[in-house]
């Protein structure tokens, strides 16, 4: 599995009540929005950086950051990703460089023991909360005058309420994502074609129609399970088949796999519901039961490891699986090569209840910002330096794709993008001598993420853009409105957490396989009850309308 935001995972389904921003032309002036004076902090900082300027520090100055080290493409200092920064910027990193493995860890231990570096990337809503009460991270929301590239990009791109996400309960965010466009979806289902073909099947559109596609697969292939699906170990809260209860509960309007969670904004009642007792989250675990209970779907789709699902698609015991962009050119196709005439493609996501529609934030990881460098003489600079790299368009481009003559060629504006020919990044140009990220130290997860819907765009081939395109069309359903918690409430709404979340994973398995008749559900929704559910459902409530109350 390529590695994804969890805040991409999740689906919401509900108007924004979007706390708006203060969103006026900024330049690099005295003091940031709240009146603070910064005139003591502005050494080595541009007079005048607004959007689309080349930020260059008037004299050289180093900051310190904590440096993800990927295993796939582990840190090297001489990176030219570093030289070109530097030229372009007249920034250079002191890094604090940490494996991936322990990178969540370490960085919890440095910023609780107050020695940080001042720039702290990677970090997943909602990583930050733990650090807030302390002190230890910047609330950056307070100072957005100095970054017009990210003001500018919530603006255009109507992100207040992508923002509102991740507020606290005092209004302010503390984590600076990265800012996507549009929602980006990659998971579907990956389909054999070719027995599509012969069978005379069209390519399903809705949910309705993969049903229909697997009993006639069923009828040809009597021994087979049709469908046997990946991504189930680790099992998410709401109980293995991750992909697939992501993608169904998309189609219902409900959060389920990958994206679960125990509070939905129920637009109808104008308030949040528990998820798990939803009608929408047992209509969709009827549908899966039905697809199981019909020998449709192989009920080890809910427990088997990734290699015995891709065994079953590579030796045509199944013909349909979850997939991604990567995963269908990378794996899937290459497992299949052997398969006289095997062709598998990925459709695009199959409809459900809430019709031609996507959900999901625009917000990924993102970078925090340590305390003590609100301090720094060089803090102007730092804030236009992350301004510039995490958030311009030319900023991005570099992270992204390097130096252009170099690494790249072309123009992402006219589509005329293409990587150099020597160089080699997930499936373009595969025998090239280098790679964009082990060599050069460009398309680096701590730099780049977020962006254009055309610079995403440079990262697929031709097939892959077709699925876009039809995703694209699709209408982005509003955001849940804001409910944040606080730290109190959050330790205690944690603990209701951990025993719903797990009862939830449970019967979500018991219900879906058959264990458990749904003549029963009103009886688990009372068990749910007997696990705190409405008290924790009420907290939640409470906290919305706390919000609203006190930041519109």
């Amino acid at each position: 599995m390529t590695e994804v935001s969890r805040r991409q995972l999740l689906a919401a389904g509900a108007a924004a009540g979007a706390a708006m921003l203060g969103l006026s032309a900024c330049d690099g002036g005295g003091s940031d929005k709240k009146g603070l004076d910064l005139s003591k902090n502005k050494v080595g900082a541009m007079d005048k950086y607004g959007v689309g300027d080349q930020f260059k520090a008037t004299e050289p100055v180093k900051f310190s950051i904590m440096m993800l080290s990927n295993p796939g493409y582990p840190y090297k200092a001489n990176w030219p990703f570093f030289n070109e920064l530097t030229k372009r910027t007249n920034v250079s990193f002191d890094p604090t460089v940490i494996p991936l493995s322990d990178y969540n860890q370490k960085r919890s231990v440095m910023i609780s023991a107050g020695n940080a570096p001042m720039i702290i990337p990677k970090t997943y809503d909602p990583d930050e909360d733990q650090y807030i009460a302390g002190g230890a991270i910047l609330a950056v929301s307070d100072y957005l005058d100095l970054m017009p590239n990210f003001k500018d990009k919530i603006a255009k791109w109507k992100m207040e309420g992508d923002l509102d996400q991740i507020r606290q309960a005092d209004g302010k965010f503390y984590l600076l994502p990265g800012l996507h466009q549009d929602v980006w979806k990659d998971y579907s289902l990956a389909v054999r074609t070719d027995i599509l073909q012969k069978l005379n099947i069209p390519v399903p559109q809705t949910w309705d129609d993969v049903h229909t596609m697997l009993r006639a697969m069923k009828a040809a292939y009597p021994a087979n399970y049709p469908f046997s699906d990946r991504w189930s170990i680790p099992a998410a809260p709401g109980g293995g088949a991750n992909c697939l209860l992501q993608l169904l509960g998309e189609a219902y309007g409900v959060w389920a796999g990958w994206g679960y969670q125990n509070a939905q904004w129920d637009a109808s009642a104008g308030k949040f519901a528990f998820n798990g007792a939803m009608d929408q989250y047992k209509q969709l675990l009827q549908f899966v039961n039905t697809l199981v209970s019909e020998k449709l779907l192989d009920p080890e789709s809910f427990t088997q490891t990734d290699d015995i699902a891709r065994q079953k698609f590579a030796n045509g015991q199944s013909f349909v699986i979850c997939t991604n962009a990567q995963e269908l050119v990378n794996t899937y196709r290459k497992d299949l090569a052997k398969v006289p005439g095997a062709t598998v493609v990925k459709i695009p996501v199959p409809m459900g209840p809430v019709g031609a529609a996507k959900i999901g934030l625009r917000i990924e990881n993102g970078v925090m910002i340590s305390s003590k460098a609100r301090d720094s003489k060089n803090f102007v600079a730092m804030m236009q330096l992350v301004d510039w790299l995490w958030y311009s368009d030319a900023g991005q481009l570099f992270a992204r794709w390097g130096i252009e003559g170099q690494t790249y060629t072309g123009n992402v504006d006219d589509s005329t993008f293409k990587l150099s020919p020597d160089v080699k990044w997930a499936g373009i140009n595969p025998n090239a001598p280098k790679s964009l990220q082990v060599d050069y130290g460009f398309y680096n997860g701590v730099f780049a993420y977020g962006g254009s819907t055309k610079l995403l765009d440079t990262q697929f081939n031709a097939e892959e853009l077709e699925f876009q395109k039809v995703m694209d069309g699709r209408k982005t359903l509003p955001l849940a409105p804001p409910k944040p918690l606080t730290a109190d409430e959050r330790e205690q709404a944690a603990l209701w957490e951990t025993g719903l979340t797990d009862y939830v994973d449970q019967q979500t398995l018991k219900f879906a396989l058959g264990q458990r008749p749904f003549s029963q559900w009103d009886a688990y929704v009372n068990e749910l009850k007997g696990k705190s559910s409405q008290q924790y459902i009420d907290l939640i409530n409470s906290a919305y309308e706390r919000f609203k109350k006190d930041h519109g």
